[in-house]
């Protein structure tokens, strides 16, 4: 399958070296996932069978953000999409909104120097006005900092809702074209995608969602046309770099055709 990805199994992990992370990136195939999103489920789960505060899963979900975002860093995935709160979220008791918010704060504050200086930049989609005051200053100070970084982007959906994205871009478009900025025969997906908060990324090549659910649940809904998914039984406080591997091999495993025929992709395979 080519080269093997480097994992680690220390219960402390720390972010890679620059050198250890260019010799990684030079080595980059075709085969493997440039961008990587992921629904990080099963924390109020694995709090519970623990007969622990469901703030305690989402603390130890923040671990395993760190370790996602180190795992993509060493093995050279430019692109880190975390699904952190929905739209629907809003819905939860006020209480664990307000911790959650509070862990994102803290997040930001404990990993911001050590994600600048690995150069990686932090960036949001999503309706983050709804956060509390304290939290978008945090936020807007990240992206800040960390704008003209190129090695990785790490994007946080916040208050995000696939649904709502698609509206909010057909409405764009369409004050576009009534004020005669666009004309309808340039119309394409592409011109419409150039709406979405997206835009300036790549779409998805694997989307992996923990905790056991089986569905998307409302995110990326115009990118993850031709996403390959992965779903892991594993509670998001659980999935360390042995399982991120586990889901970039399925991936690697597989045969991306976009509507092709499988010898039009590989010439000489039997199409099935």
């Amino acid at each position: 399958m080519g080269r093997c990805l480097m994992v680690t199994d220390q219960s402390q992990i720390t972010f890679a070296s620059e050198e250890r992370f260019l010799a990684s990136a030079s080595d980059h195939q075709s085969d493997f996932p440039r961008h990587v999103a992921i629904i990080m489920d099963g924390n109020g789960r694995w709090a519970r069978r623990r007969m622990m505060p469901r703030l305690e899963g989402h603390r130890q979900g923040a671990k395993a953000v760190r370790r996602a975002v180190e795992f993509c860093r060493r093995n050279g995935i430019g692109f880190l999409t975390l699904y952190a709160f929905s739209t629907e979220n809003w819905q939860r008791p006020q209480g664990e909104v307000s911790g959650l918010m509070r862990l994102l704060s803290q997040f930001l504050d404990s990993e911001l120097v050590e994600l600048h200086a690995q150069d990686i930049r932090v960036q949001t989609i999503g309706d983050v006005s709804r956060l509390p005051e304290k939290l978008l200053d945090k936020l807007a100070a990240a992206k800040e900092l960390t704008r003209t970084n190129g090695s990785m982007v790490l994007t946080v959906a916040l208050s995000y809702g696939g649904r709502r994205e698609i509206l909010n871009a057909a409405q764009e478009m369409a004050r576009a074209l009534g004020k005669g900025e666009l004309d309808w025969g340039e119309v394409t997906e592409e011109v419409f995608s150039s709406f979405l908060e997206t835009r300036h990324m790549p779409d998805p090549d694997l989307l992996i969602r923990t905790g056991g659910e089986v569905r998307i649940s409302n995110f990326l809904l115009w990118q993850a046309a031709y996403t390959e998914l992965y779903f892991s039984p594993i509670l998001w406080p659980d999935f360390d770099d042995n399982e991120f591997l586990k889901a970039v091999e399925a991936y690697r495993s597989r045969q991306r055709r976009f509507g092709k025929t499988s010898e039009q992709v590989d010439p000489g395979k039997e199409d099935f």
